[in-house]
């Protein structure tokens, strides 16, 4: 074999190795991609059907319930347009409250309704996420054309 072969199969053999390292990485970053969307995004059905994704918004006061097991919670996030019913297992996070923000990661469920694997609560009075603060700012705004 020449010498000008052996470089051209030693990059080759390179560039295959870099693609497959490359294509391993965007495969793990799409799989734990997570999308944050609003009440009303999910009630226009652009939220997906079939993945984990973020949904954000206010708890509506008086909407949390417990279920009798102790574990179940109930609740309803709304972006002050739309709502949509969020179903949890587990603990609550300690500042979780009634008209106070939270994001909720998990599926849509058959029914439309949304079931929660992990549900985090803003840290303190002023901080909500920027997606969170942005789509709720369009839904006022929505609400408010006449």
């Amino acid at each position: 074999m020449k010498a000008r072969h052996k470089r051209l199969t030693l990059v080759l053999v390179g560039l295959s190795g870099l693609g497959l390292a490359a294509w391993l990485v965007l495969n793990a970053f799409q799989k734990n991609l997570v999308f944050f969307f609003t009440p009303s995004q999910i009630q226009a059905g652009e939220a997906p059907h079939d993945r984990s994704f973020r949904v954000g918004g206010m708890v509506e006061k008086g909407s949390l319930q417990r279920l009798p097991d102790g574990m179940t919670y109930r609740f309803v996030v709304t972006d002050n347009a739309q709502h949509v019913a969020v179903h949890y297992k587990g603990l609550l996070p300690d500042l979780f409250k009634e008209g106070k923000g939270v994001v909720a990661q998990g599926k849509l469920g058959a029914d439309r309704s949304f079931v929660a694997d992990e549900v985090l609560a803003k840290h303190d009075e002023n901080y909500m996420p920027p997606q969170a603060a942005y789509a709720m700012e369009q839904a006022r705004q929505k609400k408010e054309q006449p």
